[in-house]
């Protein structure tokens, strides 16, 4: 092809700076030029179209008739033809996803407009010329260059390590030793260095805390908060009747919570959404993993046992390889085999579908453990974090060998052999229904991947971390660990990882403290020192109270990572225990309360709602471990719920429980009808109801009013209030009028009303709200 924007009726191909720099940013096929923006929302459908039209007659097209002139050692008239991005540098020439008129390179080709192409020679046939219009409109992908760049070239886009600017932003940066500041009331208010630091910043604003909420309101709000239920009539009676002052009896009411069996079951099911934790594999045939349920009985036992979060992290990630004789450390790595991964898949999907599975890995570990999305740079460099593509690929390599497992262990009671999924290496592969065509299950190596394209590998892919997160000159050698003599089941890269990992002073320790302090605040107070928790990288909020945070940090890391002794600190503090009461003037300074002038009501999430509802009734079952059930009508505590991804527990949706497919750092709060229809007619909501009405004859006795005493103190620890009791007097007589008017005799009439008010003051929003 000769020469595009000389002869006769051409029109002059200027070249705009500023697209310029945009097209050539955007290598191959991820511009957003103007053409781009406009494309429909099947724009994927219609690029992948394109691309497969690009292979099989495009790219020949243009490498026999155009490419000599345009690109392949000359660029005749500015069009250069040998890349996308290049292409795109010629404003008109080639406009992606329009109508092929609208392009003067098909125009010409198409001998419509001058100078025709190929430039002295014979016109492209009909259906080449149709091709590329059709090309064009779909979008004009390239699958790779039609001429790499020369060899310096590519050295340029060699990756490069962060800036020091990069290494200074602020999730980044070591952590800070800061001594908590002397606020002016401190005496007043202040129990330790959390209200220090919260206080000082309300004085530097012109506001001042709450006071501290009562005892019946404190005992809910912590009981609720640390294991995930009410807490019963007795419970509130002693903790009303304690003698001691106020601070000591709430101390030692947290000790015992915090050494509750159920403490676990709340704060693994916290956990379970960051893990993307589920029972199935997904996808349309969504096979079971019968055996996944141990990776959830061991989030419980290392909860309860308050298992340092260092080792937490490392048992998760490599508990085979650190601790090879402890079969619960062999159940831990099953937080890596939590995510979906096909059951159905062509030749043509192995190596596909295992780049993803490696994908997941290292997204899921990446936004786990450090709030940062890794998964971004698997096909560029992040285009916000100093994450490269090297660095994602260099994580992606310590899972190269690292595969989904059933194996036998000792887990049983008398060390009984129980069937349990695991992710390690040298174990038979999990069955997969590729087996019989030869599915490998993983690839003896890792490639960097162009845009994270199997077919375009630009080469092997080493074991190895994300450089900004490197400090002192480490290389990866430095976490290295040497398997026992002998071993040669696991290649110990996980190992290493997991050092580096939970290491503060040269890894990543210090954002991993940062993360987990984080996701501790959140679910205590319902949002985060920084409201991203799973996302610490630029894009992410910026953190209200960054030396408080680093504070805790700190001090979680100087105490042994210890989570039970931050849970204390958090909940015994004057911020945590401040009243609700809302103050206009004190809100117009600081609306969205990001200072903690006061504490905000909270609703319940959608386990604590069901399991209130479970124990309120006296039906629930406190079986703990085991596996679990899908059948909705189950009694024990919504955390042994068997999580199938393609069949999720209805009224568990309805309030936000997650999808399980990634993971999450907070739950999004949605208020539907079909949450209040849920309760009002809702079986399992009637059934409990019933329950609780008999549960208050019981324990209540014939007499009406210390029925109305019993049923307000279960339900939402408290007396009813006198107008309360004269609505409930009003609405039961009604009630008992109503089922006599359908025939009920009066003792069943006065049953069904109980029945009638129980359900109703399910309803009612002081239950399904802390505070």
């Amino acid at each position: 092809m000769g020469t595009i924007g000389t002869g006769k009726g051409s029109r002059l191909l200027v070249v705009l700076a500023a697209w310029n720099a945009i097209y050539a940013a955007a290598p191959l096929l991820g511009q957003e030029s103007p053409a781009t923006l406009r494309v429909a929302d099947d724009h994927a459908a219609a690029m992948k179209a394109g691309l497969a039209l690009f292979e099989s007659q495009v790219r020949t097209i243009l490498e026999r008739h155009c490419l000599e002139c345009h690109g392949g050692g000359t660029v005749k008239a500015g069009f250069d033809l040998s890349n996308r991005a290049a292409m795109l540098k010629s404003p008109g020439a080639v406009e992606p996803g329009r109508p092929r008129d609208e392009s003067r390179l098909w125009l010409m080709v198409a001998h419509e407009d001058d100078p025709p192409m190929p430039y002295k020679a014979a016109k492209l046939a009909d259906d080449e010329i149709d091709a590329l219009g059709r090309w064009i409109e779909l979008g004009a992908p390239f699958d790779r260059p039609l001429v790499e760049p020369p060899s310096d070239e590519r050295q340029a886009d060699a990756p490069r390590g962060p800036t020091q600017a990069e290494r200074d932003f602020w999730s980044f940066r070591p952590l800070e030793a800061i001594a908590p500041p002397t606020p002016r009331d401190a005496q007043g208010w202040a129990c330790g260095a959390i209200d220090r630091f919260i206080l000082a910043d309300l004085e530097a604003h012109g506001l001042h805390p709450n006071p501290r909420a009562d005892r019946r309101t404190l005992i809910r709000r912590v009981t609720f908060d640390l294991i995930g239920l009410p807490p019963t009539p007795e419970e509130i009676d002693a903790f009303l009747t304690d003698p001691r002052d106020d601070v000591q009896a709430y101390d030692a009411l947290v000790d015992r919570l915090l050494a509750s069996p159920h403490f676990g079951e709340r704060w693994a099911r916290h956990w379970l959404d960051v893990a993307r934790f589920a029972e199935s594999h997904g996808y349309e045939q969504d096979y079971d993993r019968p055996h996944a349920y141990l990776y959830r009985d061991w989030l419980i036992r290392a909860f309860n046992e308050d298992l340092p979060y260092d080792e937490f992290i490392r048992r998760q990630l490599a508990g085979d390889e650190l601790h090879p004789d402890d079969p619960w450390s062999m159940v831990a790595t099953g937080f890596l085999g939590g995510g979906a991964f096909p059951t159905q898949l062509t030749e043509a999907e192995f190596e596909s579908a295992r780049y993803d599975e490696l994908d997941d890995m290292t997204a899921t570990t990446g936004v786990a453990f450090l709030g940062l999305t890794l998964g971004c740079a698997r096909c560029h460099d992040h285009k916000y974090d100093p994450i490269r593509m090297s660095d994602y690929y260099s994580v992606a390599a310590v899972f190269t060998t690292t595969i989904r497992s059933e194996i036998e262990l000792p887990l049983g009671p008398s060390g009984q052999i129980i069937k349990a999924q695991v992710c390690s290496e040298g174990f038979k592969p999990t069955k997969h229904h590729a087996d019989d065509r030869g599915f490998p299950h993983f690839y003896p190596e890792t490639h960097v991947l162009e845009r994270g394209d199997p077919k375009r590998k630009l080469g092997l892919a080493q074991p190895g971390y994300p450089a900004v997160l490197v400090r002192h000159g480490r290389d990866p050698d430095h976490w290295k660990v040497t398997p026992p003599q002998g071993w040669t089941r696991t290649s110990f890269r996980r190992a290493a990882l997991a050092n580096w990992l939970t290491d503060p002073a040269d890894g990543a320790g210090h954002l991993a403290a940062r993360v987990i302090v984080n996701r501790l605040w959140h679910h205590h107070f319902g949002r985060g020192i920084v409201a991203t928790p799973s996302d610490f990288g630029f894009q992410g909020a910026r953190p209200t109270h960054p030396k408080l945070l680093d504070w805790l940090a700190v001090d979680l890391i100087h105490h042994g990572w210890r989570l039970k002794r931050l849970h204390k600190a958090i909940v015994t503090s004057a911020t945590y225990t401040q009243s609700t009461a809302y103050d206009s003037a004190r809100a117009a300074l600081d609306r969205d309360n990001q200072l903690w002038w006061r504490r905000e009501p909270r609703r319940l999430e959608a386990e604590a709602i069901r399991d209130a509802l479970l124990a309120c009734s006296g039906r629930l079952d406190r079986t703990p471990y085991g596996p679990g059930s899908l059948d909705e009508t189950m009694t024990r505590r919504s955390v042994y719920f068997f999580i199938k991804r393609s069949q999720l527990i209805p009224t568990m949706m309805l309030f936000d429980w997650p999808e399980h497919l990634v993971s999450l750092g907070a739950r999004s709060q949605t208020t539907i009808a079909p949450q209040a229809l849920a309760f009002l007619n809702g079986p399992q909501t009637r059934a409990d109801a019933e329950a609780l009405a008999g549960r208050v004859a019981r324990e209540a006795g014939d007499d009406p009013e210390a029925r109305l005493e019993r049923l307000g103190v279960i339900t939402l620890g408290r007396p009813p209030a006198a107008w309360e009791r004269d609505a409930a007097r009003d609405f039961l007589a009604a009630q008992v009028e109503t089922h006599r008017a359908s025939g009920r005799n009066p003792d069943d009439a006065a049953r069904l009303a109980w029945i009638d008010l129980a359900h109703a003051w399910f309803g009612l929003n002081e239950f399904l709200y802390i505070d």
